[in-house]
């Protein structure tokens, strides 16, 4: 009975604890602003709205090409990736084979837009480059592996999102998919 009263005191004693912990350690507001946790996107859901600047200084918008019925690709990548940079000759491709139907975007995590655009130039990338160095969009997706790649139809609706390095045949499939919906 004194075994079991200590193992009750014991298991009594870690949960006050742990609502302690959790109770001193949650999120606060500041300046009475609520918090707003974002949420990567699901499939079936609309994808986040952003804008970013490519290398050339245009801003580009998700809504604008999903309000315009033009289906997006969003891939989202770093220079120091080695998967990232085995796939994207395959977005350059696509750019080219589907200009003018799917826009194909590149938002990269993190890096300036000089390290970006030696990139680009070094290895013949045309399609937009977008700049996220303060990584708000990549935080409002919730990417964590990269490359991740994101398809968006011609409504804003997050249709799939791969995570790890694709195939040319593969995005062909999936930019074929968004264009049949």
């Amino acid at each position: 009975m004194r075994e079991r009263l200590e193992w009750i005191i014991l298991i009594v004693l870690v949960t006050l604890l742990g609502a302690g912990w959790i109770y001193l350690s949650r999120e606060t507001t500041v300046a009475g602003q609520p918090i707003v946790l974002a949420t990567a996107p699901h499939v079936g859901n609309l994808g986040p709205d952003f804008s970013l600047t490519t290398l050339s200084g245009e801003t580009m918008t998700l809504s604008d090409f999903t309000a315009g019925g033009t289906p997006v690709v969003l891939n989202f990548w770093a220079t120091w990736c080695p998967p990232c940079r085995v796939e994207m000759p395959h977005f350059e491709e696509a750019h080219h084979l589907y200009e003018g139907e799917v826009a194909i975007l590149g938002v990269n995590q993190a890096e300036s837009a000089e390290t970006i655009a030696g990139y680009a130039r070094d290895h013949g990338l045309t399609y937009p480059l977008l700049i996220d160095d303060d990584m708000k969009v990549n935080n409002l997706y919730g990417i964590l592996n990269l490359p991740t790649t994101i398809f968006i139809d011609h409504n804003g609706i997050v249709r799939e999102v791969l995570i790890g390095s694709i195939s040319q045949a593969v995005l062909e499939d999936r930019i074929e998919a968004l264009l049949k919906q």
